[in-house]
């Protein structure tokens, strides 16, 4: 009854007044009146209106400020340049010994160490993140909440709370995307406030507030930080490792509240059962405030604690407890749902209740906790591999990535300490590393290395597979013999480049390395100008006889220019070659007219309404911040107003283009002889409206003749679902796509069911999904069945023009560099794909 009564007070028009401080805090103890009240600061009550992310940060700072409780620091900027901060707060005495208790939680973490500790004594640490989806706004609202408390309460509980522990509250994870959505909801916000579902307000324009500058779902990057939000934050992570980290967000509005643990059975093995039955008793803290409050929620149900990228996973498997809470969204200020109108102060309360028992939860398990983060680190790994080499000479850079990525997780990794040979697999000393499975966070790594294919439960809320050395594209291998150590990677320097010898023909530049893409385009923009071998030659180099391979670039010849290249050669970490002579001892020579001239590619990226504005953001992302090289951003209602022929190359993402009326605008643009690069669900337009002769598998169903529970639909329907798994792929490397790589296998991330048909081209599908494919990861027996020789990559002439269809994203999340190359190559190799006339057209 009464969370009727609430729902019916919310009916009517909210107004400024309403929604004070006292809704949201308990009142029954004593406030410092020196700490200013949000609606102090702010000029208007918290819930009446959105808080922007700079005046969150200017309240953050202000407490700061007028609190010896409180210490504030900024641990990086996102990509439009916002700041991001993370406040300590706690009693002046720890603030003081703040480095003696870091030490304190490093030393948890070493059991030599460890077991010196005196548990009772060592402060506990509770990590408070809100918001990381710019457009979940109830976490950073909130947020002003829990600062004012922490700050501002006085009494026994608080002096507790603080004399015993340390929290850390990051306000606004995600600033980009929540100045986004407040600017959004804020400028359409009535004064009557409008509940109707239609209503302008609760129909943000696309992208969305929910990511990051570049569209970045920044929840999914916490494992391999490829973003600067991700890389400062986790900095900060490492150098606490707090026993509880609590992730608010947002969900469905026609939902309640939940809290983890989600389901049971899909807790990632590495996981322990205790951290399962913690989550739980901190459970009974949330729901207990909750029921105070008469508020709705559930627990285990819906989401899972498996891939360990994300901000409730990632503490799991580093002897934190992880807590997701997902609030059920308004969306705006007032909307209409299932269970009666919800209004946004009400999301904000629950979400500031939450907080609250957490931190009663911190203070009476803070012995508890410890001592699970003592027991954590301390066990020893069960059998397995006890080192894991890997080392790519074919391609220092992604090599360097592999180790900064161990590096910022806190795990040690090794130089190698002699040329090793395991298997088939010969690893060089000082191109090769070496990691130690027997380490404190034995879990992480073998998280990082395995190949799982056997769970539990057959439907995933993200992806199921994440191995390490395979999404780099780096050979690695696992030894259950001694291998002795190197020196341990301090600092990770990296790949040098410069220009070996002097040339007096040319000098050549292999396309094998990851950043020869944009070595490529910074010569061109400089003025050099570029051919690209489509056959391998040997040549005399001034390091002897050298073989080069499949897309070599060739670098003219330009004395007054020497110093130019040589300053570009160094700072893409590339070895430019210089040759002599254009007479090859084998294969083509230096002069023959199978070196084809290079350009940079002017694209346009079609992104808007329908698109899969993280696939998109991706691949704006690849090509603006690692080969700078910016593609024209065009919204896809647009485009049939654009003149296209001043590009050479449209990007399709992932989604649905039934707004896209420009058939006749695209077929003009191949006629012209321009390239399209499709993805994912982008290919199923292109050949539903004829443009390209490609089919495209049907989709697998659930359904066959057998009955089953009603209630067991959305388990048979989920379990068809491919969220991410790996698969591998025979690789033809003479073909253009596959410049670069110098393999015949290559790890593919499946992150859908799209399927293509075979050809029966023998030439224009280099890349085959192979039988069997499934390496890492779940895939329904169905999918396998239909992925099973199923071109990855099929390239096809059209109209004049030429399309690269690609099933799924190599470009995903930023971290599968393995397939980045393929990308690459769409751009600047779809010249060399003529010819293709069987069956094709």
């Amino acid at each position: 009854m009464r969370i009727l009564v609430l729902f019916f007070l919310l009916c009517g028009p909210l107004v400024l007044g309403q929604y004070s401080t006292s809704y949201y805090l308990p009142q029954n103890i004593k406030y410092n009146s020196s700490i200013p009240k949000p609606e102090d600061f702010l000029g208007f009550e918290v819930g009446s209106q959105h808080a922007m992310p700079h005046e969150i940060l200017a309240y953050a700072k202000k407490i700061a400020e007028v609190s010896d409780r409180v210490e504030i620091e900024t641990y990086g900027r996102t990509f439009e340049n916002k700041e991001l901060v993370l406040l300590r707060i706690s009693s002046t005495n720890n603030l003081k010994n703040i480095d003696l208790i870091k030490k304190q939680r490093a030393d948890l973490q070493e059991p030599q160490n460890s077991s010196k500790l005196d548990i009772n004594k060592i402060p506990g640490v509770m990590w408070m993140g809100y918001s990381v989806h710019g457009n979940e706004a109830s976490g950073t609202n909130a947020s002003l909440m829990a600062m004012y408390f922490l700050a501002a309460a006085e009494g026994g509980f608080i002096d507790s709370l603080l004399n015993e522990n340390v929290i850390l509250i990051d306000p606004c994870i995600n600033p980009d995307g929540g100045t986004r959505f407040a600017s959004w909801v804020n400028a359409n916000k009535s004064t009557n406030l409008v509940s109707d579902l239609n209503s302008r307000e609760f129909r943000e324009t696309w992208p969305g507030g929910r990511t990051n500058h570049y569209w970045f779902d920044l929840n999914r990057d916490w494992l391999y930080q490829q973003l600067p939000e991700s890389k400062g934050r986790l900095k900060k992570y490492y150098e606490w490792v707090p026993n509880v980290l609590t992730d608010h967000h947002e969900m469905g509005s026609n939902s309640s509240f939940f809290f983890q643990p989600g389901i049971p059975a899909r807790m990632h093995p590495m996981t322990p059962k205790r951290n399962l039955e913690l989550t739980q008793k901190i459970g009974t803290y949330h729901a207990a405030g909750l029921d105070a409050l008469g508020s709705r929620y559930y627990t285990e149900e819906n989401y899972d604690d498996f891939y360990y990228g994300k901000g409730s996973t990632l503490p799991d498997v580093n002897g934190s407890i992880g807590i997701l809470f997902e609030q059920a969204s308004s969306r705006g200020h007032l909307q209409q749902t299932v269970n009666g109108p919800l209004a946004f102060p009400f999301t904000v309360r629950n979400q500031v209740s939450t907080t609250l028992s957490g931190l009663k939860a911190l203070k009476n398990m803070r012995v508890e906790l410890n001592t699970f983060m003592r027991d954590f680190y301390a066990e020893k790994p069960s059998e397995g591999p006890k080192f894991y080499v890997f080392g790519n000479s074919h391609d220092p850079y992604t090599t360097w990535e592999m180790v900064n990525v161990l590096k910022r997780n806190k795990i040690k990794v090794y130089d190698l300490n002699k040329d090793e040979s395991i298997g088939a697999l010969k690893f060089t000393k000082g191109k090769a590393y070496i990691v130690p499975a027997g380490q404190p966070r034995h879990r992480l790594i073998k998280s990082l290395f395995e190949k799982r294919t056997t769970f539990l439960d057959s439907a995933f809320y993200d992806i199921s597979a994440w191995t390490l050395p395979l999404c780099m594209n780096v050979p690695y291998a696992e030894s259950i013999i001694e291998i002795n150590l190197g020196s341990e990677v301090l600092e990770n320097s990296k790949p040098t480049g410069g220009i070996v010898g002097s040339a007096s023909y040319s000098y050549l530049m292999e396309w094998k390395h990851y950043l020869a893409p944009k070595m490529a385009k910074d010569l061109m923009v400089a003025g050099f100008k570029l051919k690209y071998a489509t056959e391998p030659f040997s040549v005399e180099t001034a390091n002897g006889l050298r073989n080069f391979s499949f897309g070599t670039i060739q670098i003219e010849s330009k004395p007054e220019a020497k110093d130019v290249l040589e300053k570009l050669a160094k700072e893409n970490g590339i070895e430019i070659f210089s040759v002599k002579t254009g007479l090859s001892s084998v294969g083509i020579d230096l002069g023959s007219e199978k070196w084809r001239s290079m350009e940079n590619p002017k694209a346009l990226l079609i992104i808007g309404d329908g698109i899969d504005a993280n696939d998109a953001g991706e691949i704006w992302h690849l090509m603006d911040q690692r080969l700078s090289l910016s593609p024209t951003l065009a919204d896809l209602n647009t485009v049939s107003r654009l003149d296209l022929n001043s590009y050479s190359h449209i990007i399709m993402p992932s989604g649905r283009y039934a707004d896209l009326i420009s058939e006749d605008k695209i077929k003009g643009f191949l006629g012209k002889g321009g390239t399209i690069v499709a993805f994912g669900e982008a290919n199923a337009w292109l050949s539903q409206k004829k443009i390209s002769s490609l089919a495209i598998k049907a989709e697998a169903s659930a359904n066959d003749k057998s009955k089953r529970p009603f209630n067991a639909k959305n388990a048979y329907d989920g379990a068809l679902e491919t969220s991410g798994a790996i698969v591998d792929a025979s690789v033809d490397i003479s073909h253009p796509m596959m410049y670069g790589y110098n393999q015949n296998s290559l790890a593919v991330f499946k992150v859908n069911n799209v399927a293509f048909e075979d050809t029966g081209n023998p030439y224009n599908t280099p890349l085959i999904i192979k039988n069997p494919a499934l390496v890492a990861g779940y895939i329904h027996t169905k999918n396998r069945e239909r992925f099973k020789n199923s071109p990855e990559i099929v390239c096809l002439n059209a109209s004049g023009g030429k399309i690269i269809h690609i099933a799924d994203n190599p470009n995903f999340r930023a971290f599968w560099y393995g397939t980045n190359k393929i990308f690459f190559n769409s751009l600047y190799f779809s010249g060399a794909l003529g010819g293709l006339r069987f069956g094709d057209e």
